[in-house]
């Protein structure tokens, strides 16, 4: 009966350590952003995921923004300090929708591309993943299949 307790108590620290960093968080901050240009959902893709975790892992001891090699599929990045959750990571890169111009297909006073990778319409799965680095930061990354951000066509 105590492991059964204990085992209930951890599952839901469990959960509350997840905070904003589910899949479907995920999915809905994407989504989000997706419905504000009429562009559908995405769907959460377990193996895009495991592509992303393997990854975050692989960055523990250095936390750098650095894509990974060799990918498959489209990619953001993102690090913070504190509680940075994944939803904080794609309210950074929606952020960027200031700088987006759809008219001239062209990032205009600053970045731009990881918004255009998150409402990409063509990019319809999606995995992420979050990991404690070893200097106490958080590294996330999403990955998108099919991958946005083709030279000369739109996003949507």
């Amino acid at each position: 009966m105590k492991i059964f307790i204990f085992f209930l108590a951890l599952t839901t620290l469990q959960g509350l350590c997840l905070g904003q960093n589910s899949p479907q968080d995920y999915l809905d901050a994407h989504n989000s952003a997706r419905a504000q240009v009429d562009v559908g959902p995405m769907t959460w893709d377990e193996s895009v995921a495991n592509f992303a975790r393997d990854y975050v892992n692989s960055r523990l001891g250095d936390c750098n923004l650095v894509h990974s090699t060799n990918r498959p599929y489209g990619e953001n990045l993102a690090k913070g300090s504190g509680d940075f959750t994944g939803r904080a990571a794609v309210d950074l890169w929606v952020g960027e929708k200031a700088n987006y111009n759809y008219g001239s297909n062209s990032c205009v006073g600053g970045v731009c591309g990881h918004y255009t990778q998150v409402v990409w319409r063509n990019s319809v799965r999606l995995g992420c993943a979050r990991a404690r680095c070893n200097n106490g930061w958080w590294f996330i990354s999403c990955n998108y299949a099919p991958p946005g951000n083709v030279v000369g066509q739109r996003p949507y």
